[in-house]
């Protein structure tokens, strides 16, 4: 090789670079790595390729590793097919309503393709009571720090992604009763007949009995929060936000980096108070200090006013605070409407066998943020594509894929100072 010639390594990094940016999807909850954007929280910039990702690099939703990874694009029906062409179908589905989801989130979408890469003819029906778009919640708490369009959080629109899974898609509808004896759903648009039924309409945020309903934000989906960004607008707010768990957290810390004035209102005497042990609470106060977020911790939400264009809030103890906005985030809790009206077992949720997510009745199953495993939820995003993988074996009659419960490994992203907790 002549001194004028390059050399291997950079003939490699040449086409490197003219390479097109690949996806990696991570195998335990779904996230997928895009070279393009990179993952700023990691340190990792746009155009940073999965080769060059250090191996301690963790996954941004679940915490595990870069091993878990592999590359991604998303399946066509054609290729759903094809995998599933091995397989004979379980029963002739001429006419047959097949199985209807409740839910349009990350469970209802990963239940979808759960069954369609086991069964390509199997009739599948998803109500949703939004547009059942595809994107990743988690990044709603990051949305500002990172300088998001809120309009490109959106992966793929739900008319596509039932078009590309074969699904019949019922968005913004919302499910009314489950009537067992006859299997059919009743729902805002009509009534339903199902084979089987699969629970995944999530969780919502608890709202303390002092805090009305019409005056504050409950933000468990991207509709709210699009409505709750366009209601802060571009200028400075006050905002008090009731609750200091992780996703109150998270909301306080990217409002503020925002610009945005924060009062963060809890009964513990400290945030992340569910992980003291680990001092999570005390790390995320120092790393408050040069922020405008003011933690009051020890009190209770007393009531509520409505004053002109603003609220105020008064604790238990007397304590007055004003506010331009109000977000409620003091936990989530199971809507209990559906369950009721099917007589499933209830247990702090939807009430499911640990190993197939089946419930009470063995028509309907149930995955993700509305069920309890022995009255434990787990309302994390690293389960919810193996429950999707245990209830699809089950329905569609294929070898047994037992869900196990583990441990979650959470990332809390508070991008002022992100943690890794168990």
């Amino acid at each position: 090789m002549s001194a004028a010639s390059p050399s291997l390594t950079t003939v490699t990094a040449a086409v490197q670079a003219l390479a097109p940016y690949r996806q990696y999807i991570c195998h335990a909850c779904g996230y997928i790595y895009n070279e393009a954007t990179g993952d700023a929280d990691s340190g990792l910039a746009a155009g940073t390729r999965f080769e060059d990702i250090p191996d301690d690099w963790a996954c941004p939703l679940c915490g595990v590793t870069k091993s878990d990874f592999e590359p991604y694009s998303a399946p066509s029906l054609d290729e759903l097919r094809a995998r599933a062409g091995g397989a004979a179908p379980v029963a002739v589905r001429g006419g047959t309503p097949g199985v209807v989801i409740v839910g349009g989130g990350r469970a209802g979408w990963q239940m979808a393709e759960a069954l369609r890469a086991l069964d390509a003819a199997l009739p599948i029906t998803l109500v949703s009571a939004c547009a059942a778009d595809v994107y990743d919640k988690p990044l709603l708490s990051v949305a500002v720090a990172r300088q998001m369009d809120l309009a490109k959080l959106v992966k793929e629109t739900g008319a596509d992604a039932a078009q590309r899974l074969n699904v019949r898609l019922l968005a913004h509808t919302d499910a009314v009763r489950i009537c067992t004896d006859t299997r059919c759903l009743r729902t805002t648009r009509g009534t339903l007949r199902y084979d089987q039924l699969v629970l995944a309409h999530g969780a919502q945020a608890t709202l303390p009995p002092a805090l009305p309903a019409a005056y504050c934000w409950r933000i468990n989906h991207l509709g709210a929060y699009q409505r709750l960004r366009a209601a802060l607008g571009d200028t400075a707010k006050d905002v008090v936000i009731v609750g200091a768990g992780l996703i109150g957290s998270e909301l306080a810390n990217d409002l503020a980096l925002g610009g945005h004035r924060i009062t963060l209102l809890d009964v513990m005497t400290e945030p992340l108070a569910r992980w003291q042990a680990a001092q999570a609470g005390t790390q995320l106060l120092g790393a408050w200090k040069d922020l405008p977020i003011r933690f009051v911790g020890g009190v209770q939400v007393a009531g509520v006013e409505k004053l002109g264009d603003s609220y105020r809030i008064t604790t238990a103890c007397g304590q007055k605070f004003v506010a331009d906005q109000v977000i409620a985030a003091a936990g989530l809790t199971t809507p209990p409407r559906l369950a009721q009206s099917a007589a499933l077992a209830w247990n702090n949720g939807i009430a499911v066998d640990a190993a197939t997510l089946r419930t009470s009745d063995p028509r309907i199953h149930a995955l993700g943020d509305c069920i309890t495993i022995a009255g434990q939820a787990s309302r994390f995003i690293e389960p919810i594509a193996r429950q999707a993988r245990a209830i699809a074996a089950h329905i569609c009659g294929h070898e047994p894929v037992p869900y196990e419960a583990r441990a979650a490994v959470v990332r809390v992203k508070t991008t002022s100072h992100p943690m890794t907790l168990h």
